[in-house]
């Protein structure tokens, strides 16, 4: 495998719509940067996010997921409380070649705030909008800026394409919009 360089990404998202909207460069002035960059792409963060909550003393479970867990917001800026966790997704629309791996970074910004951004790997032949896990680890609450960077997609091409691909496989999270909870 070989990490993709910003020549290949800007040609895959142009040619192949691979990243729609595409953001040729970096766009830092005044905000949390964003686009393209040398070995990668940082995608941005929607106004609309899930944020955790235990008012109502649910209990999260993959096997099955209460709505009772989250409030929904469409803010600008979202507040994380303390210890706690929201879900977003990008603003962006991926489209992962066949005889690629994407793996997602949180933002160095972020992290030095204690803020962590966890998603899978984007499997080869996956789209969507990519949800993303936000967690606040301090003990104070956090802000997380829409519109602006918040992970780093780094974009690995195989020596060959995969035998089974997540299209093959009908993956449940295939072409996701919006924040998508857990599926079973």
């Amino acid at each position: 495998m070989a990490v993709m360089s910003d020549r290949w990404i800007r040609q895959m998202a142009l040619e192949r719509a691979m990243i729609e909207p595409f953001v040729d460069g970096q766009k830092r002035e005044g905000t949390i940067s964003y686009g393209l960059s040398s070995y990668g792409y940082d995608a941005r963060v929607s106004e609309e996010f899930k944020i955790f909550t235990n008012v109502d003393s649910a209990i999260v479970d993959p096997k099955g997921f209460s709505e009772k867990s989250f409030v929904d917001r469409k803010v600008g800026v979202c507040i994380v409380p303390p210890n706690s966790f929201a879900l977003g997704h990008t603003v962006e629309y991926i489209r992962v070649p066949r005889d690629v791996l994407v793996i997602c970074l949180g933002k160095s910004t972020y992290a030095r705030c204690g803020i962590i951004v966890n998603v899978t790997p984007l499997e080869p032949e996956w789209e969507g909008q990519v949800t993303l896990e936000i967690s606040n680890t301090t003990p104070l609450p956090a802000k997380i800026y829409a519109g602006e960077g918040i992970c780093q997609f780094v974009f690995l091409k195989g020596n060959e394409p995969c035998a089974v691909s997540y299209a093959d496989r009908a993956g449940k999270y295939m072409r996701q919009r919006g924040t998508t909870l857990p599926k079973l």
